[in-house]
């Protein structure tokens, strides 16, 4: 159990992290309700979720999103990649996600969530400026939801304007 201080959640400041071990579930509850005040406290909850089970994908999620909140990129693109690597894993996929391919897509899962961290990590690239790196990650989006089962429309509308001023 972490020195983070216990915090008592209302049923309505709950978030679904779908089909988590209760124990999992219950430091990402407070790791997000930590987030409003205190983001190093929410880091130590997410960081003790991950070290509780690295398998748990919503975990990836909260610590690559504090960290790109706060412009910890370095961070944010270590955790996205880890949790990219992991999707992948529990997909059946390469961890290249070059080699992936749209008849391995599903709507949910652990495809869902690599395609999701896909569009973070060219989000938390153009953040880096690592324009190329950005749009390689939506090229691979762009074949393997080209339905926006995940709306990437924004990151790539970001990588425009940035590929436009540059």
């Amino acid at each position: 159990m972490s020195d983070a201080k216990i915090i008592s959640i209302a049923r309505e400041d709950l978030i679904s992290f779908g089909d988590v071990p209760d124990a999992t579930n219950a430091l990402l509850q407070r790791g997000v309700l930590a987030y409003r005040k205190d983001p190093e406290a929410a880091e130590v909850l997410f960081q003790e979720a991950l070290a509780l089970d690295p398998a748990q994908l919503p975990v990836y999620y909260c610590l690559y999103k504090i960290y790109a909140y706060r412009g910890l990129l370095d961070n944010a693109l270590a955790v996205a990649t880890v949790g990219l690597n992991e999707a992948a894993r529990q997909a059946g996929w390469s961890d290249d996600f070059r080699a992936w391919e749209r008849a391995a897509v599903s709507s949910g899962g652990p495809d869902h969530f690599a395609l999701y961290t896909l569009k973070a990590l060219a989000f938390i690239h153009l953040r880096r400026g690592e324009t190329s790196a950005a749009q390689a990650c939506l090229d691979k989006l762009a074949e393997l939801a080209p339905n926006r089962e995940v709306d990437f429309t924004v990151v790539a509308a970001l990588a425009e304007k940035v590929a436009g001023g540059a």
